[in-house]
């Protein structure tokens, strides 16, 4: 069951990151993504400005979110937008809104072939994303992209990815700064 309410200290967070925001849709004009979601990134601050909670975490816009920052670069206020853009994604994780399970799954399985390899392993990340949609189905719907990708040479099996260690340290330093908050 979704509960929204298990996060409203986060909400708050969102809140105070876009008080002073001028709705002047710099963001939406810088944002590469804007087109495909359902609110644009000026409409979204709007909503979190009048506390339109349910509103906000019931679309998907903040999940399309690429954290390419050119939005809180143009910003002409200089708004974290990009990290009021991944509290939402925190809030919906936390909520465990079944909505965009799919999404948090997603890059759930990313980051673990980024930390075991080094980079992304596009068979590892798929495999295990698809089993836990639990939804054979789904499979299906990927498999074209997979047989174009092999017939290219794209994917590779096996343990060809074998991680050095090299984004350890920087790994260890994400997770504390996580279980400090």
């Amino acid at each position: 069951m979704e509960d929204l309410n298990k996060t409203p200290g986060l909400f708050k967070d969102v809140q105070e990151m876009v008080q002073s925001c001028i709705q002047c849709g710099t963001c939406s004009g810088s944002c590469l993504a804007a087109s495909v979601m359902e609110h644009t990134p000026r409409h979204i601050w709007r909503l979190v400005q009048l506390g339109c909670k349910e509103d906000v975490l019931n679309s998907k816009s903040f999940i399309y979110c690429a954290s390419c920052y050119y939005c809180t670069l143009r910003c002409p206020r200089g708004l974290p937008l990009t990290e009021a853009m991944a509290k939402l994604k925190e809030i919906s994780a936390k909520s465990s809104q079944k909505k965009h399970k799919s999404s948090m799954d997603f890059y759930k399985y990313f980051v673990k072939s980024v930390c075991r390899h080094g980079r992304v392993n596009e068979v590892e990340l798929m495999t295990n994303y698809l089993i836990s949609t639990k939804n054979p189905v789904t499979s299906l719907k990927y498999a074209p992209l997979g047989m174009k990708l092999m017939g290219k040479g794209k994917l590779s099996f096996g343990n060809a990815l074998k991680g050095n260690g090299v984004l350890d340290v920087l790994f260890a330093k994400v997770k504390e700064m996580e279980d400090r908050t």
